[in-house]
């Protein structure tokens, strides 16, 4: 079984997944009034300017989009020497959705919601992941899920973009 790959959403899955998640969010949200993306790096901006795009073609006006490095809030990570961002008045009184590709254990999206109240007070945070594959090591339930995707802790679900990879699938390794 290693090495082996099956391919579990192809371009226009994600592609779909992405649309729903936006439409579910105008839905929650009554429209896109005081909402920002919040992409968590590194595939998790791609997938957040993809939904804000959506979001703009079907309300008339697209959510700003920002990228969190989510690196100094880390607690999974050896500590690098990231700087602190700056606080980023755009977060004030937002409704903050949260964007990444893949929960799993839950620490990466404890860390970006530290890192989104470090740089201003949200009235709301949200979170938008593409696939959640389970195993939560934290009480963190994502709003808005692509695929639900059971796997085993010895599985890596692989989430590939073309803006970082030249192509969009997802696939179990």
């Amino acid at each position: 079984m290693a090495g082996q790959k099956t391919v579990i959403m192809d371009a226009d899955g994600i592609r779909r997944a992405l649309t729903r998640i936006a439409f579910e969010i105008i839905e929650k949200n009554k429209g896109v009034d005081n909402l920002l993306l919040a992409g968590i790096r590194t595939r998790g901006i791609y997938l957040a300017q993809r939904i804000a795009q959506k979001l703009g073609e079907v309300e008339g006006r697209t959510p700003p989009v920002i990228e969190l490095d989510v690196t100094p809030w880390r607690d999974d990570k050896p500590r690098q020497d990231t700087p602190f961002p700056s606080p980023d008045p755009r977060i004030e009184n937002a409704t903050v959705i949260l964007v990444d590709d893949v929960l799993y254990t839950g620490r990466t999206v404890r860390a970006a919601i530290e890192a989104v109240s470090y740089c201003g007070r949200a009235s709301r945070i949200q979170l938008a992941v593409l696939v959640d594959r389970g195993h939560r090591e934290l009480p963190i339930r994502p709003d808005y899920i692509g695929k639900n995707l059971p796997t085993s802790h010895e599985e890596r679900v692989c989430v590939r973009l073309s803006e970082v990879d030249g192509e969009d699938n997802v696939a179990i390794l």
